[in-house]
């Protein structure tokens, strides 16, 4: 990065959060989404549900390749505004489909505000890593994820209120109205995003604008070195590089189950008899236990533990809290899922810088690798609704335990692999 004072440095680290804020805010209403779109597209099953969440994250699969070809045309200060605006199209886009009620026009709209955010992600993430020691990377990622879980609390208390504060007594009256009744009921309930949208894209589009004139420094990554413990010397592919392409399939699976703990719990808790207007604010409960992780993550990182040790540690709970989960019943249960929120919280921090920890001139396209892994989120909650068609929600859950395992190993080996 070119060379900044203390001031710039501060700047850039503000800036950076802000962005983190927003992923949070328009990635975690996703969690209320699913529930809600349910019942104002009368979908039927959960299955169809969760495709709100495949529609957002597989657009990282689909543009993150395109999105490092953007940044090395655009660099990364011009390549987050262009994301921004990206993402502003696809909340202006809820507008006609809320008011057609068409839930395919609602995943269109999904996906290309995923796709802005590909390309947001690609640039900041290794922003956040690159802009200082290599060594505290975990740290500055987990004050990143403060910003993102606070933005997500926020998100789903805010847009649980305005569209599910009264689903539990309009979903037991529908069954009862006549069609013409029912579909004025249904239109009302889907005209509740027009504002809330309309209002985030506006947001995005002054953030666009103010980052594209902003101090806002760039980072040249083009040379072979960039500080980091290996360099890319005499490589002449990214996948070249064993620790990168294990850290991929990694963060696919800690993504796919980030996605599970977040955003199918308040239709588990609904499932278990428990009332939308108490379920809804279980996604908050799972972000909350994210943010108590990030805080220890500040403190322990690298002081006190390395961002593999903490990635095994955090490893290992998610095994225990997601057989806690699928043994106990009820809100011991719920809670369980909730408390998966403390063992993913390390779990991007430490995989991340990890991962793309010596690559040199390959650091955007390894970003790009790493963040079309995302895609864990669009296609584990797809497995997980399969399979709780075919067992239960409940039993559905064991598919995270090899998920963490397979974390395990990275944290213990993988993350070494290929390196001198």
């Amino acid at each position: 990065m070119t060379q900044a004072r203390p001031s710039s440095y501060l700047m850039s680290i503000t800036i950076i959060g802000i962005l983190f804020f927003i992923f949070g805010f328009v990635t975690w209403i996703n969690g209320t989404l699913i529930p809600y779109l349910k019942i104002a597209c009368e979908l039927k099953t959960d299955f169809q549900s969760y495709l709100v969440a495949t529609a957002f994250f597989i657009a990282y699969t689909v543009m993150a390749i395109p999105a490092s070809y953007v940044l090395k045309k655009t660099g990364y200060k011009k390549g987050m505004s262009v994301g921004l605006f990206i993402m502003a199209i696809g909340a202006i886009l809820f507008v006609p489909a809320a008011q057609a009620r068409n839930f395919d026009l609602f995943l269109v709209g999904l996906f290309i505000i995923g796709t802005g955010l590909a390309l947001l992600q690609t640039a900041s993430n290794p922003y956040a890593t690159i802009i200082g020691p290599i060594e505290s990377a975990a740290t500055r990622i987990s004050i990143m994820g403060i910003c993102n879980k606070v933005a997500g609390i926020l998100a789903g208390l805010i847009f649980g209120y305005i569209a599910l504060s009264d689903a539990d007594a309009l979903e037991a009256s529908l069954t009862t109205m006549d069609e013409a009744t029912k579909n004025a009921t249904l239109d009302e309930l889907a005209s509740r995003v027009i504002v809330p949208y309309m209002i985030i894209a506006g947001v995005l589009v002054f953030l666009a604008v103010a980052i594209l004139f902003s101090s806002l420094p760039d980072i040249d990554d083009s040379g072979e070195s960039d500080g980091q413990t290996q360099t890319s010397s005499g490589k002449t592919s990214v996948f070249q590089f064993p620790h990168l392409v294990l850290g991929v399939i990694t963060l696919f699976l800690y993504v796919g189950v980030e996605v599970l703990a977040g955003d199918t719990i308040i239709s588990y808790g609904k499932s278990l008899g428990i009332e939308l207007a108490t379920a809804r604010y279980f996604t908050q409960a799972t972000l909350a236990c994210m943010l108590i992780g990030y805080v220890i993550g500040i403190i322990a990182i690298p002081k006190y533990m390395s961002q593999a040790t903490a990635l095994k540690i955090c490893a290992w709970l998610g095994v225990v809290f997601t057989i806690g989960a699928v043994l106990t019943n009820g809100f011991v249960s719920v809670a369980f899922i909730a408390l998966l929120g403390l063992a993913n919280s390390l779990m991007w921090p430490a995989i991340f810088p990890l991962a793309i920890d010596g690559l040199g001139k390959f650091t955007k396209t390894g970003s790009a690798l790493l963040i079309m892994a995302i895609a864990g989120g669009a296609i584990l909650p797809l497995v997980y609704g399969w399979l709780s068609e075919i067992t239960t929600s409940q039993q559905a859950y064991w598919m995270m335990v090899p998920c963490y395992l397979f974390i395990l190993y990275f944290a213990t080996k993988g993350y070494k692999a290929g390196k001198a």
